[in-house]
């Protein structure tokens, strides 16, 4: 059993989880563009790739797969996702599984405008939100909304570029300035940023934030969903938080699992407001809130190798428990001396054979690792 994490980052613990399931009878592979990437220390094999809006992305996964015989491809950044969404086809032609959506969803859930339409749609509760400041301003005067009011890049991911106004003077002044931000960062790079309305506009709601797992099988059927009450956040995303089970958490999370076919898991953050919840984005992917669900007795990595063996009952690895708290802290892990970053598993011929046939980055630019 060979797994593949892309887009690695700083997920060390999700690749120790499939570890654990795996032994001595598989390997893991993590990738990233940086060579210092935290995730690549506790990967088997590490290896540095382009980036993401290289032409040469794709190509070079392509030759990742074929060389090291791939079986299970886990995207993990939100960027990155249309673009394996997109290329599915062409990486499950080497025999591996991607646990990945179709386009539309992957677009849907990217793009804030069509979430919200979507869970209009579903009669989900969700924050009333508007696309054009003169919008915003005619609720504002209708009574129909009321400060403070929620400024977020249309395609944006955690809590980047998000404001919170007051006035209508500060709303004014923090539209102008985020639309001048949006134009330099990566979104705008990957042009994502293509359409005029670039910002949405929500009103806040007031009340106990939650984070959810709702999984579903890789034949998009749904199995469960994974609730937990977040007590502390830490550069958006939770840093503190208690497992919960509440039937209306998941009644809402079985339309939606039911509703997108979604494969594999996904990550929905949620408000509980005088009793009321609020839905409000979804991510089709592993979160940075799973450890909690984890470390409460969900084990999706364990239920996605069963999966993929062609396993039903995955019942044995359903072992969740509410009221369960948790707490992340930080970690130090060795990559290694910087000239050697782009390769762990220095001890195998065949890494090092096909790690020089691959076209790897290193810095800004394209090289062969000797």
């Amino acid at each position: 059993m060979t797994i593949l994490f892309t887009c690695a980052g700083r997920r060390n613990y999700l690749i120790r989880y499939f570890k654990e399931i795996i032994g001595d009878s598989g390997r893991t592979i993590a990738v990233d563009s940086n060579p210092i990437a935290a995730a690549l220390a506790d990967a088997d094999i590490a290896l540095t790739v382009p980036t993401l809006n290289s032409s040469t992305y794709v190509p070079t996964l392509l030759r990742i797969l074929e060389d090291y015989g791939v079986d299970l491809v886990i995207p993990l950044n939100d960027i990155e996702l249309p673009i394996m969404s997109a290329n599915k086809r062409k990486l499950e032609a080497y025999g591996a599984k991607v646990i990945i959506s179709c386009p539309d969803l992957i677009d849907i859930c990217a793009d804030k405008w069509r979430t919200f339409i979507f869970f209009e749609d579903l009669k989900i509760p969700t924050a009333k939100s508007f696309l054009r400041i003169d919008d915003v301003l005619l609720a504002l005067d209708e009574k129909r909304i009321n400060f403070p009011i929620i400024l977020k890049p249309r395609w944006g991911f955690g809590s980047v570029g998000i404001e919170e106004v007051e006035t209508e003077e500060e709303l004014r002044l923090a539209y102008r300035l985020l639309l001048i931000k949006m134009d330099k960062n990566l979104m705008a790079s990957m042009g994502w940023n293509a359409s005029k309305n670039q910002i949405i506009f929500q009103e806040k709601i007031n009340g106990e934030e939650y984070g959810i797992d709702i999984l579903n099988d890789f034949e998009g059927n749904y199995y469960g969903a994974f609730a937990r009450k977040k007590l502390a956040m830490r550069a958006g995303e939770t840093d503190k938080a208690i497992s919960a089970i509440d039937s209306r958490f998941t009644e809402i999370a079985e339309k939606i699992g039911k509703a997108t076919r979604h494969i594999g898991t996904m990550d929905c953050d949620f408000f509980v407001s005088n009793g009321k919840v609020y839905f409000l984005e979804m991510n089709p992917r592993f979160g940075g809130g799973y450890p909690f669900s984890h470390s409460a007795g969900i084990n999706i990595p364990a239920m996605y190798l069963e999966w993929l063996k062609g396993n039903i009952d995955v019942s044995g690895y359903n072992n969740y428990k509410s009221d369960q708290v948790f707490s992340k802290h930080d970690n130090i892990v060795r990559i290694g001396d910087y000239e050697t970053a782009v390769e762990k598993d220095v001890t195998s011929k065949r890494h090092k054979k096909n790690i020089g046939r691959n076209p790897m980055v290193f810095g800004d630019k394209e090289m062969q690792i000797p």
